[in-house]
């Protein structure tokens, strides 16, 4: 692996910042954390509303997925494309306005008076995932002190399952009583405050180095990047080309109604939070354990629900293993790409955050196509193998013992 000073170009040194405080710098930590909660939860918002809004649009549950698509395509081509584009502008400016557009996207779709402007709103939510990400994924270190970084991080990532346990089932909740529209737009007046957050308690992060592509292309070329990229792909694409259509599935299998799929949601995420401290735990010593771990406890979940899911008990007993493996999932990936290039972490987020968003954007895709020709049961078989997949694809990279670059 080369050198930084071969693979990262950068700026004049900037003078540094006068102390502060550990309240803080944990309370910028949280209103980080707060901006990808806000993300996480307007992605993946649609999946809890995906009939509702359908049925309102009088368009296929295949049709509707497209929410789930477009920001997912959208975001892998930002995440390179902004952040190389804007590297030399300070990160807590880029942060608020990426915030913005998120509270913008979400105003658009609450007000749509068609399905095209719900996509619309969607391409804005995709620019702000690719962007954000890709700065706040390895911020960690610039706003706590070095002990306390691994903690940081680890509170970032935990923004991704609380998403699923807090902000899906409480806008599925909330679109239930009062309309889909009603989700979106308490999304909207959430996200501003986390903006206010953002310019009140972030410090200046001004760049220090400037991520170009030359770079990406370089960490493309080195086999741990490329086994990293392949892992991603397929355990992304188990999980949200079934994941996507969990709520068909519910309704036409599990036979639960609005309320139950509210609590069924509501314990995925839950058990997501589990997983996702459960799994940075285990990383530093195991890489390859974890990682193989989540994948085939997600293959088991999905390739049994079409077998067990037809009862409430079976059904929720395989969404709450679904949701500690893929709570995992994210974590392992961020810390596989950055073992991949240790001296170039911003680069390293930029891969995580394009590959994983274009993977969600075509594992939604397969998904709408699979659920409009077949049924909710066939998705889920078909993610399950793709997880099954990942999970041997894991072991060929360890059979190659490999070496981590140095640093990682």
């Amino acid at each position: 692996m080369p050198h930084a000073s071969t693979t990262v170009a950068r700026l004049a040194p900037v003078p540094p910042a006068l102390p502060r405080s550990p309240l803080l710098s944990w309370l910028a930590v949280t209103a980080v954390t707060l901006g990808i909660f806000s993300i996480v939860t307007t992605e993946i918002l649609p999946i809890g509303l995906l009939t509702a809004i359908g049925a309102d649009f009088r368009v296929s549950d295949g049709t509707a997925g497209l929410m789930m698509t477009l920001p997912g395509i959208l975001a892998a081509v930002a995440a390179p494309a902004v952040t190389v584009a804007t590297a030399r502008i300070d990160r807590r400016s880029m942060l608020c306005a990426l915030t913005l557009l998120l509270a913008l996207a979400d105003v658009l779709a609450a007000a749509a008076p068609a399905y095209w402007l719900v996509l619309a709103s969607r391409v804005l939510v995709g620019v702000t995932i690719g962007g954000y990400w890709s700065i706040a994924a390895g911020l960690a270190d610039r706003l706590v002190r070095p002990g306390a970084v691994p903690r940081a991080t680890a509170v970032i990532f935990s923004a991704v399952p609380l998403g699923s346990v807090l902000g899906v089932p409480a806008g599925t909740f909330l679109g239930d009583r009062a309309g889909w529209r009603a989700a979106f737009l308490a999304m909207a007046v959430l996200t501003t405050a986390v903006l206010v957050m953002l310019m009140l308690l972030l410090p200046a992060l001004p760049a220090v180095r400037i991520t170009r592509l030359g770079v990406l292309r370089a960490m493309v070329r080195g086999v741990h990047t490329r086994f990293t990229l392949l892992l991603t792909f397929l355990i992304v694409l188990a999980h949200f080309g079934a994941y996507t259509y969990v709520t068909p599935f519910l309704q036409h299998v599990t036979h639960a109604g609005p309320g139950l799929i509210t609590g069924f949601l509501l314990a995925y995420g839950a058990a997501g939070i589990l997983g996702n401290f459960l799994g940075g735990a285990a990383l530093a010593r195991h890489p390859h354990a974890t990682f193989a771990a989540a994948a085939c406890a997600l293959a088991t979940a999905t390739v049994l629900l079409p077998v067990l899911g037809h009862g409430t008990t079976g059904a929720l007993a395989l969404l709450l293993l679904w949701g500690i493996a893929y709570g995992a999932v994210p974590v392992c990936s961020q810390t596989w790409f950055t073992r991949s290039a240790p001296h170039a972490p911003e680069a390293a987020s930029v891969l995580f955050t394009a590959s994983f968003q274009a993977t969600i954007a075509l594992g939604a895709l397969a998904g709408g196509v699979v659920v409009d020709r077949t049924s909710p049961s066939a998705v889920m078989t078909l993610g399950g193998t793709a997880a099954a997949l990942a999970a041997a694809a894991v072991w060929l990279h360890f059979a190659r013992r490999p070496q981590w670059p140095a640093g990682s």
